[in-house]
């Protein structure tokens, strides 16, 4: 029973955003295909440990999630211009009874951008995303968007029932909205690799997941445009994140922060493909945020090559970056990143030029200040600045990390 419960939760894990965005893509009704998988979950949970697992998991949850889809549309009497979609979902149904080997059209990439069509409010577009391809908690996006949960968890019911109300179709989009939708896209994917890349080796299992599955997306993106120089900008990034996935912790799980990283364990590989698509992006000639922030990563990575780190080369990149997009993150690493150059009291006068009310609940912030107020002989300062960053920390690792600098 156990080991059916388990497999449950692991074809949950692997298989959510790609059986979502097949059912989505045949009904254009988000939310009712959420609502249909989520039944043919709790079935699976009652009836694969009496009957045994399915040969083909997917498809046994496909299918019972396409009556689903089927019982709800015939109670909600649909008018003659829905009997179309109707058909072809007992059409369907019918067909992936026959599939063999859980074999069905991944329609993740399509999803993608109709969840940043232009009919949505642009500031739900990333974590629309995050939820239906990635399959991201509401709770998890509200803490990484700064939102209380049943505010963003109310904003994505209406971001849905919108997908159904427009008849939004899932298909790639015309050439002149492509630019618009694309910068949400990039947007979603690296949230869910920050997120993934946070957990992976602290209390969530499924982060090292997310980050993997994030990382294909981009590539998937990248496939289909490859002329488009921030996605090859977001590859780098990610990968030369990704570099040092086995460096952040040690074996006995302590966090190591990026300066005490040995770069022996970083991997080679990763780096020289983060190095080739961001020498792709640059020969394409049109600079972007992810190029930049991969380019800051590309010089903490030469480490590995000179012993040092070139943080006026650094410093340079965020400025360039805080003046192409000032988010609160870029401007809180600018921060780190001048008082390496120049000083803790450098470092600390940007951070006074952030908006208190914006960073209250933002833990990298309180961690930097912190860090930096120590630094500036400020101990009391220091002392109510860690407090405020291990308030905001989840991942015990971290935390363990804080409270030891704090002392």
């Amino acid at each position: 029973m156990e080991d059916a419960r388990g497999t449950v939760e692991a074809v949950a894990r692997a298989s959510y955003g790609r059986l979502l965005a097949y059912l989505s893509s045949e009904t254009r009704d988000v939310a009712g295909a959420e609502d249909a998988l989520g039944d043919a979950l709790v079935a699976a949970l009652t009836s694969w440990p009496q009957d045994g697992v399915p040969q083909q998991p997917e498809s046994w949850l496909l299918t019972v999630a396409r009556h689903r889809l089927i019982d709800q549309a015939r109670r909600r009497k649909v008018r003659d211009e829905h009997e179309g979609a109707l058909r072809r979902l007992t059409d369907e149904s019918r067909a992936t009874e026959a599939v063999e080997g859980d074999r069905f059209p991944d329609r993740r990439a399509e999803l993608l951008f109709v969840c940043a069509h232009p009919a949505i409010e642009r500031a739900l577009h990333a974590p629309l995303i995050l939820q239906t391809v990635l399959g991201v908690d509401a709770a998890r996006i509200a803490q990484a968007f700064l939102v209380p949960p049943a505010t963003m968890g109310q904003r994505l019911v209406r971001a849905k029932r919108k997908i159904r109300e427009a008849g939004i179709p899932f298909e790639v989009p015309p050439e002149d909205e492509l630019p618009q939708r694309l910068d949400a896209v990039l947007e979603a994917v690296y949230a869910a690799y920050d997120l993934g890349r946070d957990d992976a080796a602290g209390i969530d299992p499924r982060g090292q997941g997310l980050a993997d599955e994030a990382l294909w997306l981009a590539r998937v993106v990248r496939e289909r445009f490859p002329e488009e120089p921030e996605i090859h900008g977001l590859l780098a990034l990610m990968l030369f994140c990704e570099a040092r996935r086995a460096a952040r912790r040690t074996s006995d799980g302590r966090f190591v922060p990026l300066s005490e990283q040995d770069p022996v364990a970083w991997s080679r590989s990763a780096i020289r493909e983060a190095e080739a698509e961001l020498g792709a992006a640059a020969r394409m000639g049109r600079i972007g945020r992810f190029q930049l922030e991969a380019a800051i990563q590309s010089v903490h990575v030469d480490r590995a090559q000179t012993g040092h780190t070139d943080w006026a080369a650094i410093v340079d990149f965020y400025e360039h970056l805080v003046r192409l997009a000032p988010t609160l993150g870029a401007r809180v690493a600018q921060a780190a990143a001048v008082a390496e150059a120049q000083g803790a009291a450098a470092g600390l006068a940007l951070l006074d030029t952030i908006d208190r009310a914006a960073v209250t609940a933002y833990q990298p912030f309180w961690a930097v200040c912190a860090h930096l107020l120590r630094q500036a002989g400020d101990a009391s300062g220091a002392w109510e600045a860690y407090d405020r960053a291990i308030g905001l920390t989840e991942d015990p690792a971290t935390r363990r990390f804080l409270l030891e600098r704090r002392g």
